[in-house]
């Protein structure tokens, strides 16, 4: 099972991003998905979650202007994040509690590797 992240880049202040994470591999079902961040010299913190009927919580920081959502159908999480400030510079990964096809009910944690967000004039 593996978590590939995508969507990061350089962006102005205001302007707009759109992160992908898309699981793959010998899933039998996902629970919840969520997006983290770890800005250069700070601890990795959570930016939002959803979980598996769709209920979400964002961090106070982003409350707002960044959206999370998902489609099952393709395994695949999504962070769209509005209204940037430079504050919001990090790397950006996507994480999953996965149960494992054929490894039992338990639900294991896997990482994508991150995606590079830069926000700057």
């Amino acid at each position: 099972v593996q978590l590939q992240a995508s969507g990061g880049g350089l962006v102005q202040p205001g302007g707009s991003l759109r992160l992908s994470c898309a699981a793959s591999g010998s899933i039998f079902s996902i629970r919840a998905m969520a997006w983290y961040r770890q800005a250069p010299g700070k601890q990795r913190e959570l930016a939002a979650v959803i979980a598996t009927g769709g209920r979400t919580t964002y961090a106070d920081s982003v409350k707002g202007r960044f959206t999370i959502s998902r489609d099952n159908t393709k395994n695949t999480v999504y962070l769209q994040m509005n209204s940037l400030k430079p504050e919001d510079t990090a790397v950006y990964y996507c994480n999953a509690e996965i149960v494992v096809r054929g490894a039992g009910p338990d639900g294991y944690d896997y990482w994508g590797q991150g995606t590079q967000v830069t926000v700057s004039s």
